[in-house]
């Protein structure tokens, strides 16, 4: 799954985890809807897979989502732009970075995002308390080669062309438009990483109303999954979502963690997948690998 087109490099993408994921799916999805979009790794997959062929997908970030739109869309045109960026950093590529940055501030122009993206340090988008992008360059590597980038662009773009919605809507928004036939998957961000003191995103997801969300869906009888929680090692990242909701707890190990290791510990990556309760009266894509009757359980590749 690792060998499917992804332009962007984007933190916190489930890229390397979609075909977890996509083993707890049902087989067939009339529509898969992403609230909390990111670079839609999952939408890529399932695609892939030919689990569904229809797709809405959603994120607050605006410039992410008319990126997205570019990329299915008009890959020629985006992959151009790129190349024009791209081979414009060669002089000094730390102040073309910068000079790329501040424009992209003024204008919001999705085709400087795709840049930006590429080089920012580990990938990570981060803004100011101005929801400015302030995310400093990675001075070891100048991003995506233009060959590389538009062979990643067409093949996404083969993939989802005419079959996707784009949005940049409140995910509150989004889950109340969902049909019977949906299949929502939502990655917000985890707990602790919006705000105030860090703004790595342009809104908050407060808990309080992302559980009252959840309890609609419910009583909706929508089928979703969500990553949510996890840990690594003995610390963890996110509280658990209240067992009240009735949801289906997988705990997918994703792999030893490299800046433990680095720091001389063994410690083990595990990330948190939410089934809804309906979901696993239908069939699945994961033979053997869950027990109905529970309702928390661990699935290691």
């Amino acid at each position: 799954m690792t060998s499917l087109p992804h332009p962007i490099q984007y933190q916190g993408s489930k890229r390397n985890l979609a075909s977890s994921i996509l083993r707890f799916l049902p087989n067939r999805i009339g529509r898969l809807v992403e609230p909390f979009a990111g670079t839609a790794a999952i939408s890529i997959a399932a695609s892939s897979k030919c689990i569904c062929q229809e797709f809405w997908i959603n994120d607050l970030n605006k410039p992410l989502i008319e990126l997205l739109t570019l990329i299915v869309e008009k890959p020629n045109e985006i992959a151009d732009a790129y190349t024009d960026i791209w081979n414009k950093q060669h002089y000094d590529s730390i102040e073309h970075y910068f000079l790329v940055r501040e424009d992209f501030n003024r204008t919001s122009e999705p085709k400087l995002f795709l840049y930006l993206l590429t080089r920012c340090v580990k990938g990570a988008v981060r803004y100011n308390s101005d929801r400015l992008f302030n995310q400093s360059p990675d001075k070891r590597r100048k991003g995506t080669h233009p060959d590389k980038m538009r062979k990643n662009i067409e093949g996404v773009s083969q993939l989802l062309k005419g079959k996707c919605k784009f949005t940049f809507l409140d995910y509150r928004d989004v889950l109340d438009k969902v049909q019977d036939n949906d299949f929502v998957y939502m990655d917000p961000p985890y707990q602790g990483v919006c705000g105030q003191k860090d703004s790595r995103y342009f809104s908050s997801i407060q808990f309080s109303d992302f559980v009252l969300a959840i309890e609609e869906l419910n009583r909706r009888k929508i089928a979703f999954a969500i990553s949510y929680d996890g840990k690594r090692g003995n610390k963890t990242f996110g509280n658990e979502l209240p067992k009240e909701l009735g949801l289906n707890k997988i705990e997918i190990e994703v792999g030893r963690s490299s800046q433990a290791t680095l720091l001389g510990r063994e410690e083990v990556t595990v990330e948190s997948l939410y089934l809804s309760p309906n979901l696993l009266r239908e069939p699945l894509n994961i033979g053997s690998y869950i027990s109905r009757s529970s309702k928390q359980l661990t699935f290691m590749e």
